[in-house]
């Protein structure tokens, strides 16, 4: 919240945003939510906090005057889907396993360093111990982001069906990725942060590409809107 400048607002102070959360919170069995906005043209949203009872929303200006009220629903049901299912945990514990094959790599690389040259020149163990090493170096941390992001993008699939289910209206939650997903291609934003980009409802960072899409935080844009899609017509049933 600090990094994105974000204010808290009261009831009073955002009426029509409170009423949203409260309605949607109370559909969703969710205790309220702290409630933020932040300064922002660039459309976007996310959601924080340790557990359930400890939980923010916040939202950009720009997604307030561009989403129209259905719209801004579908995202905040969204947000409120990582918080019901505890995202938030999950992505830590991500992050701390992909740390963990980090570390193996920096092990690899100082055992390398420090006891490469101990080892017999002819031994074919040596030497098949030191190939292995140099394969956890460089695979070692493509397998973490990998696998952080494979998660990273589950996640995102199962609030977006999380929201369809709260909501009833997964056509709104379409219309809103559409339009933020326009936005950030005309839009720059002034707060986002890479560091945090796996918690925006749409990645301001994302570009196209197959190679990018593997490391990207969230899935593509006609992905969520075919699985959507597939939603609205009967074919899968979301769950929140």
């Amino acid at each position: 919240m600090a990094m994105h400048g974000a204010r808290e607002v009261t009831a009073r102070e955002s009426p029509a945003l409170h009423r949203s959360v409260l309605k949607l919170s109370q559909m969703g069995n969710l205790p309220m939510p702290r409630v933020f906005i932040y300064e922002d043209d660039s459309p976007n949203a996310f959601a924080t906090g340790r557990n359930l009872t400890h939980a923010a929303v916040a939202c950009s200006t720009g997604i307030l005057d561009r989403l129209s009220p259905a719209e801004l629903e579908g995202v905040l049901a969204h947000e409120l889907s990582h918080i019901k299912h505890r995202d938030m945990l999950i992505s830590t514990v991500t992050a701390v396993m992909a740390g963990a094959l980090m570390m193996l790599a920096n092990i690899a690389k100082w055992g390398m360093i420090f006891c490469g040259g101990s080892r017999d020149r002819d031994d074919d163990r040596g030497g098949g111990n030191a190939m292995t090493q140099l394969a956890l170096i460089i695979l070692a941390p493509l397998a973490a982001l990998l696998i952080q992001m494979a998660i990273s993008r589950s996640r995102e699939f199962a609030a977006d069906e999380g929201a369809a289910a709260l909501t009833g209206d997964p056509g709104a939650l379409v219309r809103a990725l559409q339009k933020i997903s326009a936005a950030h291609e005309e839009v720059g934003s002034q707060t986002a942060s890479t560091a945090v980009a796996h918690m925006y409802i749409a990645n301001p960072f994302a570009r196209g590409g197959w190679i990018s899409q593997l490391s990207s935080t969230h899935p593509a844009l006609k992905q969520r809107v075919d699985r959507l899609e597939r939603i609205g017509a009967g074919r899968i049933r979301p769950v929140f």
